[in-house]
């Protein structure tokens, strides 16, 4: 599976910029949620883990999720529930207890046949719309890592996998939140790190969204407030979409407020 090598290729960008890191670096505040750096990866490995389950032991993953549902429910934080998982580990030592798995799970998920289905928190899902889940997720919640310390991802082509999900779930955006689903969805026009441009949808002139593909995948996973990306949005729907938009599961929640999520000045 080329997307098991995509999310591989994003955990390791990712591990590149934390490991010459010393533990106070890693208790660095971000602007999501006031995680620290060592919140997120402990929430990417707690959600790799689940995932690994998922693939090679089924039957226990609705045990897996049973702790989780007092954070879903919002009678603890993630960060509580998490910290209760990982018992102690933390640090440098939780760094490269996630490298590590992330690893072993990009391996196992490239073994795996692309349509085996996995159990998840909600439906069902194929194995390669699992590792495409766990690479979306990395790569969003790496933006807040990237941002708090004033950093700058080098983005690559395999955004690509996260610009789908995000074209796939423009219905699903809607019916999280109890709303009509527009007939029409709007064609999306965005051009790749490498400059290839890519097309999503029927050719709408009355709704269009042109710009790159990295700014579109700041809109679906919420990173970003479309008003601070260069996304050139046309049309009612589009707009509407735009406001809304979330290519993950759970609970809806709205995109940070213009200007809540930036790139900080990197310290000297």
């Amino acid at each position: 599976m080329k997307q098991a090598a995509d999310y591989q290729a994003e955990a390791n960008a990712l591990a590149a910029l934390l490991d010459p890191l010393d533990a106070a670096a890693l208790d660095t505040p971000t602007q999501f949620k006031d995680w620290t750096v060592s919140d997120v990866i402990g929430h990417l490995y707690l959600f790799d883990v689940g995932a690994m389950i998922s693939l090679q032991d089924p039957d226990k993953i609705d045990a897996f999720f049973a702790p989780l549902q007092s954070a879903i429910s919002g009678e603890q934080t993630f960060v509580q529930v998490q910290n209760q998982w990982l018992d102690g580990l933390s640090g440098r030592k939780l760094f490269d207890t996630w490298r590590a798995h992330a690893a072993t799970l990009a391996d196992a998920f490239a073994q795996a046949d692309p349509k085996q289905r996995v159990k998840w928190a909600g439906p069902d899902m194929s194995a390669r719309s699992s590792i495409t889940a766990r690479q979306m997720e990395t790569w969003a919640h790496g933006q807040a890592v990237f941002d708090a310390l004033g950093q700058t991802r080098e983005e690559a082509d395999r955004i690509y996998n996260i610009c789908h999900m995000g074209a796939a779930t423009f219905g699903w955006s809607y019916i999280n939140r109890g709303l009509p689903v527009p007939e029409v969805p709007p064609a999306l026009h965005l051009t790749a790190p490498s400059g290839t441009v890519w097309h999503w949808n029927e050719d709408t002139p009355a709704d269009s969204i042109t710009g790159t593909a990295v700014d579109f995948a700041r809109v679906v996973t919420q990173v970003r407030n479309v008003a601070d990306t260069s996304l050139e949005v046309r049309g009612e729907t589009a707009a509407g979409w735009m406001t809304i938009a979330q290519c993950y599961a759970g609970n809806p929640t709205d995109p940070p407020a213009p200007g809540a999520r930036h790139r900080a000045k990197a310290s000297t």
